[in-house]
């Protein structure tokens, strides 16, 4: 290896050592292509210390995964809370907090909130722009699942009018999400209230048959139990929504007269234009609130954006302690080999060559422990999103994006360039203990 070092010219041996102080991944790839690279005597002091490179490559993958999963993580949470919005394009309700409506309507966390009477219903519904007007009804619940009032369209749109069985056509028949654990035929008995609190004979009597299954949503409604509005409404002795002479309708038209509120309509128009219309025209003051959930969450991630350059400011923390303890570790861990690299001098190696070794081995290391960071980076994300869908009923996934690669990058620089430093020490240190080159 020497030799061939030595056959080399003055000028080949100086573009090396060039490109190996501008650029040391473009050394390698350089010095790996002629063969000039001291990979087997690298592999031998890897192999010869192989304890401490096993944890000092641990160490870099710690310290890289935690960064990717956090970076990883965050943007996952946020897109996937974005898309639990998506089917719901405009929300009405009474005056009160945009976030606690869009809490209980879209992400159905259980609260109290005021009823819209049947004159704002039918304003709603009757107008010219609006392709879906439904009403929600809430209350009850069966185990972990949310019973739900509202009408077959907007069933049919939440699932994308795919449903395994069929539509409801009596009051008595229910449609259950993708994630609720009944089967389409099976019969239950809705609970009024949710959790501990719930009172399960409360609607004795009231036994719903399960005739179909929406398609997943990735969003809580997955978890959640659709019937007609009619149901919640009569089961809480409040009527149907209709006059006597049409008790037997299922849903809209509702009569005003008749129609016992609701706490929230969610809109939908086919035209863009028309929901910011629709907005403006139905923001009022002491009747009526109108707002898009999707510009709550943007409120709400700005807000959390202080959240997210903490996050992102840990991770860079942590990739500098990381980057100073590799550093260090380099430097003790050339310790280690100091006598091969003696030997290697007292024999007439080359100083580049002697820079080389010390230089590929600690990026070995490094290299090695970026790569399986990233895989712990992104297996860790996987994991606490499975616990976050658990949890919330939305579907995050995390995925690697460029912010994970931006900072793996950088990472990934530094440390080559400061592993120079380490290498540059050894030639200063003597051949023999106790001397000075």
């Amino acid at each position: 290896m020497i030799a061939l070092w030595d056959n080399l010219s003055a000028l080949s041996q100086d573009i090396l050592l060039t490109l190996l102080l501008l650029s040391p991944s473009l050394v390698v790839g350089t010095i790996a292509l002629y063969g000039y690279a001291p990979w087997s005597l690298v592999r031998a002091i890897l192999w010869r210390f192989r304890g401490s490179s096993i944890l000092f490559v641990l160490l870099i993958a710690i310290s890289v995964g935690m960064g990717v999963g956090l970076l990883a993580q965050e943007r996952g949470v946020r897109r996937s809370t974005a898309q639990a919005a998506d089917k719901f394009d405009l929300i009405v309700s009474a005056p009160g907090s945009e976030l606690t409506v869009m809490m209980a309507t879209v992400f159905l966390q259980p609260t109290d909130m005021p009823l819209l009477d049947g004159e704002t219903y039918n304003e709603i519904a009757n107008h010219e722009n609006v392709s879906i007007a439904a009403p929600l009804a809430f209350g009850d619940s069966y185990g972990t699942a949310s019973v739900i009032g509202t009408t077959a369209q907007f069933a049919r749109y939440l699932a994308d009018d795919q449903i395994n069985g069929r539509m409801w056509k009596t009051s008595h028949e229910a449609l259950v999400g993708a994630l609720v654990p009944l089967k389409v035929g099976e019969s239950f008995t809705p609970a009024h209230g949710h959790g501990d609190g719930a009172e399960a004979d409360a609607h004795e009597g009231s036994n719903l048959v399960v005739v179909g299954r929406l398609a997943p949503t990735g969003t809580p409604w997955d978890r959640a139990i659709l019937v007609p509005v009619e149901l919640v409404w009569e089961v809480h002795g409040l009527g149907n929504g209709h006059a006597p002479e049409r008790r037997d309708q299922i849903g809209p038209p509702f009569s005003a007269k008749y129609f016992p509120g609701t706490p929230a309509v969610i809109v939908r128009s086919e035209a863009l234009w028309a929901n910011y219309a629709l907005r403006s025209e139905f923001t009022r003051d002491r009747e009526t609130m109108a707002f898009f959930p999707g510009a709550v969450l943007a409120q709400l991630y700005r807000l959390l954006g202080d959240i997210r350059q903490i996050m992102s400011l840990m991770a860079v923390v942590t990739q500098i302690l990381v980057a100073a303890a590799v550093l260090l570790g380099l430097f003790i861990i050339s310790r280690l080999f100091h006598r091969q690299i003696a030997l290697l001098r007292a024999l007439g190696a080359p100083a580049r060559f002697i820079v080389s070794v010390v230089w590929c081995f600690g990026a070995s290391l490094l290299l090695a422990g970026s790569v399986l960071g990233l895989v712990i980076g992104i297996g860790a994300a996987s994991i606490f999103s499975g616990v976050v869908t658990a949890r919330t009923d939305i579907l995050v996934t995390a995925s690697l994006g460029m912010s994970e690669i931006h900072l793996l990058a950088g990472f990934i620089s530094v440390t080559l360039l400061l592993s120079l430093v380490p290498a540059a020490v050894v030639l200063r240190q003597p051949v023999v203990p106790g001397l000075r080159a």
